[in-house]
């Protein structure tokens, strides 16, 4: 299998696996709502103050152990609606991680995981999957070319890509009837930046990833400690050095799996231009 193939069938199980996710996640949101409703379980029960992930989790085990229904629960004895609810949950809940254990299967097969991508605190398997059959590495000529895709480069207005309508670009596209139009699109991937800044960049503080942790706390120190920054909230100056701790994590992709992919690996523009080397790469062992 070519890699173009290998990163279109894994495209198609990643997306099948978040899809899945999605549809648990509503779900599960069904039976807390439920439980509130029919006030059988209550989550503000003062008894117990489960919170919701607890709650659905001691559902899920009772609902194992059951194996056919939930008599045993509070609320749920001789009640079928209740237990169907629970069922489904449980049952979308398998599928997604047996899912995303498919999707884990064929990550070996791919030299940027094995040599790269594995050996990287804080990015798991999924997330792995997601950067693998979301990037195609061929077209991405230089490390601010990924950059750009993962909405992670500078608008013409001087501030950070996003939705805004000022950001948006003209894309032509031929409509059902085979006429050519164009319409505003967004210029970078929206889900792989969503995982990229929302998943990924709290992965590597919460594991205790210590290369990034270090380029993390460095920039937010410099944004606390420049005049332009200083005025800004908590909130605002942390996604600042979430997405700067991505942008540098990006680079050393871009430079690893360039080469093996056996593609020229071009300097990033600070340090080609302005002679400004940021961090020592994490390479390939």
């Amino acid at each position: 299998m070519d890699v173009v193939t290998g990163q279109s069938h894994l495209r198609a199980l990643v997306r099948g696996a978040y899809d899945l996710k999605r549809v648990r996640i509503q779900m599960e949101n069904r039976v807390a709502a439920n439980l509130r409703c029919e006030k059988r379980h209550a989550l503000e029960d003062p008894n117990t103050r489960q919170p919701q992930h607890q709650l659905l989790e001691g559902l899920r085990k009772q609902f194992d152990r059951t194996g056919a229904g939930n008599a045993d629960v509070p609320g749920f004895a001789g009640d079928d609606f209740q237990q169907c609810l629970v069922a489904c949950y449980v049952e979308l809940l398998a599928n997604e991680q047996r899912q995303f254990e498919r999707c884990s299967t064929l990550l070996n097969g791919f030299p940027i995981y094995v040599h790269f991508l594995r050996g990287v605190r804080g990015c798991g398997p999924a997330m792995a999957g997601v950067l693998m059959s979301e990037i195609d590495i061929s077209k991405a000529q230089y490390p601010s070319s990924l950059w750009a895709l993962c909405g992670l480069d500078v608008a013409p207005d001087g501030s950070g890509r996003s939705r805004r309508k000022a950001h948006l670009v003209e894309r032509s596209y031929t409509d059902r009837d085979g006429v050519l139009r164009t319409k505003l699109s967004t210029s970078f991937n929206p889900f792989l930046k969503a995982k990229l800044n929302g998943v990924l960049g709290p992965s590597f503080l919460r594991c205790g990833n210590q290369e990034y942790g270090k380029l993390y706390r460095d920039y937010k120190h410099r944004l606390e400690s420049h005049r332009a920054h200083r005025e800004k909230t908590k909130g605002h100056r942390h996604a600042m050095a979430v997405r700067y701790m991505i942008k540098r994590f990006l680079v050393d992709l871009y430079i690893n799996w360039r080469a093996l992919e056996g593609l020229p690996v071009a300097a990033e523009y600070a340090e080609a231009k302005l002679s400004i080397r940021h961090h020592e790469y994490a390479s390939v062992p």
